[in-house]
């Protein structure tokens, strides 16, 4: 990313479809399409601007949006600043949705680290709109998310694709069929009006792809030492959902216990933040702990006994 900067400078000077455009941007967006499977893809500057476009392009009056409850707020402004009817579903429980609906879910949730059964979603016929923010880099034999890894690439819709998770940089890719693609280009409102990434940015992600392929080793050692901590904390006494999302929540309810649970942990060497509402449902104040590849199992001992300790 440096040498980009150095070879292209640090601002983009306009709309991606004025002044711009980089044909790094065309040559990411071609690359990500291949690694997701799909026809074509379209570069955001965030994931919070990708899910406002697709939300508020495709679905249109007369159309009803379905969305999970426990959605990221993007996916909830997106479907309230939508003209089509929105609908509402408890977690995972979508009920009878019909084929002419958008059936809207992130596929790991960022709060609870829980899987979609997205196979099961599929079957309703509705057009499948999911966020992968917390899978993409994560899951799949290529490592292009939780659609790959359930087999339905082509069941579903688009994908949105955030880059500042896994992929370790920033904005986002809506993923999809490329007529799809080219109408959101032409017709979403956050593409249209905003500024384009820096063009260094491209060269970043060109990177973060090249390391997802050549080094599968770096998501599968993720997943492991979720599984580990799980299983750590489980046997504590400590309950927790059982899957390998290194999403983990500790729910512990009241917020001042939250906040005083994580600064505790804070001061002994852990960055662990406590979740509240309104990010979470009021009772629910949790620590939201989230596992990376640079931990190893001694320091997950050593935070499960801290973690115990102050629980105590």
């Amino acid at each position: 990313m440096a040498a980009a900067v150095c070879a292209m400078g640090a601002g983009s000077t306009g709309s991606r479809l004025l002044r711009g455009e980089r044909e790094c941007f065309t040559a990411l967006e071609n690359r990500f399409a291949e690694f997701k499977g799909t026809e074509r893809s379209l570069y955001f500057s965030s994931g919070y601007l990708a899910n406002l476009a697709v939300l508020t392009t495709f679905p249109e009056a007369g159309d009803t949006i379905f969305s999970d409850e426990r959605n990221h707020a993007s996916l909830i402004d997106g479907a309230r600043l939508s003209k089509a009817e929105r609908v509402v579903f408890p977690h995972f429980c979508p009920g009878a949705v019909p084929e002419s609906a958008f059936l809207v879910t992130e596929s790991v949730f960022s709060m609870d680290g829980d899987l979609t059964p997205l196979a099961e979603y599929t079957k309703s016929g509705a057009a499948l709109i999911v966020d992968e923010a917390h899978a993409v880099g994560l899951y799949g034999e290529r490592g292009s998310g939780l659609i790959e890894h359930a087999g339905i690439g082509d069941a579903v819709f688009v994908s949105v694709n955030p880059a500042g998770k896994a992929l370790g940089v920033a904005g986002a890719f809506v993923a999809g069929p490329a007529w799809a693609l080219e109408y959101l280009e032409q017709r979403a409102r956050p593409f249209i009006f905003s500024t384009a990434a820096p063009p260094a940015v491209a060269a970043a992600l060109d990177a973060s792809l090249d390391l997802i392929a050549a080094e599968p080793e770096r998501r599968e050692r993720v997943r492991s030492l979720a599984r580990y901590l799980r299983e750590r904390l489980t046997e504590a006494g400590i309950a927790v959902p059982s899957c390998d999302s290194p999403i983990i929540p500790l729910i512990i309810g009241e917020n001042d216990r939250a906040v005083a649970v994580a600064a505790a942990l804070q001061e002994a060497g852990f960055d662990v933040r406590a979740i509240r509402p309104p990010t979470v449902p009021p009772g629910t104040a949790r620590l939201r702990v989230s596992v990376n590849v640079g931990l190893s199992e001694e320091i997950l001992d050593r935070f499960v006994e801290k973690l115990c300790a102050v629980f105590s």
